[in-house]
């Protein structure tokens, strides 16, 4: 696996860095054909908090997690444990044949200006390539992101749509006409 660190406002040391890979090369046991998985991983400082922010691109989907403590060698024990129970949680709904593959997403982040006065105001934008995929896969999406809602491109209408979760734990579908 290849792993990808970078350091918001943070200098990764090499003990940081040989933790992380250490880490996370628990997770190529879960993975095949793990010399092709790209993971990224970010860490951040605010105020007195680091932040882990750990994305794992694969074909069939997409892992992600994040942590914020004080300690960041217990954040990332956390965050590695979260996706080792992403990944064994959905491991069977995963390999089922009702779930085709899906494809993989491109994200651009855009960084806006501060010239807003507004109290509340956009702080962060992405672009998501939404692509066709049935609400089976949509859900699955969204519950391996950690997510409260994911838009997609309904396969058998062609349409965006979003799935969500409601309060009482069940989805909800929007669809555009």
């Amino acid at each position: 696996m290849e792993i990808i660190i970078h350091g918001d406002k943070l200098k990764i040391t090499d003990a940081m860095n040989d933790y992380i890979e250490e880490k996370l090369g628990k997770l190529e046991k879960y993975l095949e054909n793990s010399d092709n998985v790209r993971a990224n991983v970010i860490v951040k400082v605010k105020n007195h908090e680091q932040r882990v922010e750990i994305t794992i691109p694969l074909k069939t989907f997409i892992l992600r997690t994040e942590e914020s403590k004080d300690d960041f060698y217990a954040e990332l024990d956390k965050a590695v444990d979260k996706l080792e129970r992403q990944i064994r949680k959905n491991k069977t709904r995963m390999m089922s044949k009702q779930v085709k593959p899906i494809y993989d997403f491109a994200f651009t982040e855009i960084e806006l200006d501060e010239e807003n006065t507004d109290d509340k105001k956009v702080v962060k934008r992405k672009k998501v390539e939404v692509k066709p995929m049935n609400e089976n896969e949509a859900i699955l999406q969204m519950e391996l992101l950690g997510h409260q809602f994911y838009m997609y491109k309904d396969s058998d209408t062609d349409k965006p749509t979003v799935v969500y979760k409601r309060n009482d734990g069940n989805y909800g579908i929007i669809e555009s006409e």
